[in-house]
């Protein structure tokens, strides 16, 4: 069996929905994850997802802010959620398929602007959130189990436009990065897209300050698609959909595939 999932920091499903819809036509993952939903889940236009057959929902929702939903067209069983550093934000939801792969939705806090938790709380939540993912997952080690989700952190030197410029720069300084890759080595995930892609420059992420994001191409790769070693080997086809960011009034993050043959 082979599926695709899909995920894609949407900024208001309910602003966005015809964008979502667009997706759901144009690409059919069996799978998409959403983040940044900014809306409580019974406001988020299930009815409009179901029409395009994608009639399986699992979310967790807060007005306004945060926010996760998966949408699926195979069953897909709630297994609930976790509050990492107990933030009382909406920002994890994990679902298990019939196939019984589970799968894991994250939107990471961003962290605000300055990279000093002694100055700025949101840093200091961005990385509690990361070492309480860390911890869980060294706790309830997954397995046939694929993660997904706007992580906030471009790891790598060639996932950041400028990796000199960047260093000091909240979503790929040294701290951040060493954070993301404890997580990453607690469950033994492996990143899909950077095994399926693994040279060049790549982003799934250009800022709506860049007057010419295109152009400019200052971007980074926030998003992720990772499997844990038992399954990762069925991924391939990996890829992010650049050109998304470029539709009317647009989220300013692009979907991110990946197909797994299982």
């Amino acid at each position: 069996m082979s599926f695709t999932i899909a995920t894609w920091n949407i900024n208001s499903v309910r602003l966005r929905a015809p964008l979502v819809a667009q997706l759901l036509t144009e690409e059919a993952p069996d799978v998409l994850c959403l983040q940044e939903c900014k809306s409580p889940v019974d406001k988020i236009p299930a009815e409009v997802f179901a029409e395009l057959g994608y009639v399986h929902m699992i979310a967790r929702g807060q007005k306004g802010y945060n926010g996760v939903a998966i949408l699926s067209k195979q069953p897909i069983e709630d297994l609930g959620d976790k509050d990492f550093a107990d933030l009382g934000h909406a920002r994890h939801v994990a679902g298990r398929l019939e196939n019984g792969v589970t799968i894991h939705n994250f939107y990471v806090p961003a962290g605000g602007d300055v990279a000093d938790r002694e100055v700025n709380e949101k840093f200091g939540q961005k990385l509690d959130y990361l070492t309480d993912m860390r911890d869980w997952f060294r706790e309830h080690r997954p397995e046939k189990a694929i993660l997904v989700g706007d992580l906030n952190i471009a790891p790598r030197e060639d996932d950041v436009w400028s990796h000199k410029q960047l260093l000091k720069v909240v979503s790929h300084t040294p701290i951040e990065v060493d954070h993301l890759a404890e997580t990453q080595e607690s469950g033994q995930w492996v990143d899909v897209t950077r095994a399926d892609i693994p040279e060049g420059k790549l982003y799934s992420w250009w800022s709506y300050r860049a007057r010419d994001w295109d152009a400019a191409d200052k971007g980074r790769r926030l998003d992720h698609v990772w499997a844990t070693a038992d399954i990762s080997n069925a991924a391939h086809s990996s890829r992010i959909l650049r050109h998304v960011r470029g539709w009317d009034k647009p989220s300013d993050h692009a979907p991110v595939l990946a197909t797994f043959d299982l």
